[in-house]
């Protein structure tokens, strides 16, 4: 077994990347106010070859140093639009068909483990602010809420994190893997 090295790695150019087929999700970050949070998730949404990332409220957009740190070139290849608020954002992916689906912690949340997707469905995700989590307002928009299990003393993982693993669940169920 040997590592490959980077020129072995098959990767997409940016230009190719920009016309390949993508996977029907776009993220909304509401209210993400880490830097190297929202780079990270641009690296994420690369990786996964998303349609695109709705950046919305305090969001901040590219390009910024601290944003191309963690995302690696990731905002040149994905496809991103910014909103005022993250409630015009999520009307305007309504009004394109969408199922919305929020990450947040409510007394009405699927577990992520029991979601099932529907294979003919574009999907937007909406991961909110660190602290607060996401606005009220857009869980009642959202047509359902989604929740990681968790089993440790701690009840919330980073929202990076959460991207990542929300992200692989549903491509996985939707065999875009």
């Amino acid at each position: 077994m040997k590592k490959l090295k980077t020129d072995e790695l098959n990767r997409l150019t940016v230009d190719q990347f920009k016309d390949a087929d993508k996977n029907p999700v776009i993220l909304v970050l509401d209210n993400i106010r880490s830097l190297n949070n929202i780079g990270s998730i641009f690296r994420t949404a690369d990786a996964f070859r998303l349609e695109g990332i709705y950046l919305c409220g305090i969001t901040a957009q590219p390009p910024h140093r601290e944003i191309h740190k963690t995302a690696l070139g990731a905002t040149d290849s994905v496809w991103w639009k910014y909103w005022k608020t993250g409630a015009e954002a999520v009307k305007d992916l309504m009004d394109k068909g969408y199922t919305v689906l929020a990450l947040e912690q409510t007394d009405q949340s699927t577990p992520l483990n029991e979601f099932k997707p529907e294979k003919s469905n574009m999907y937007a995700l909406i991961f909110g602010n660190e602290v607060k989590g996401v606005e009220k307002e857009l869980i009642m928009l959202a047509d359902r809420c989604l929740e990681i299990p968790q089993f440790g003393t701690k009840h919330s993982f980073n929202v990076t994190v959460s991207a990542g693993i929300v992200i692989w669940d549903l491509l996985l169920k939707l065999n875009s893997l």
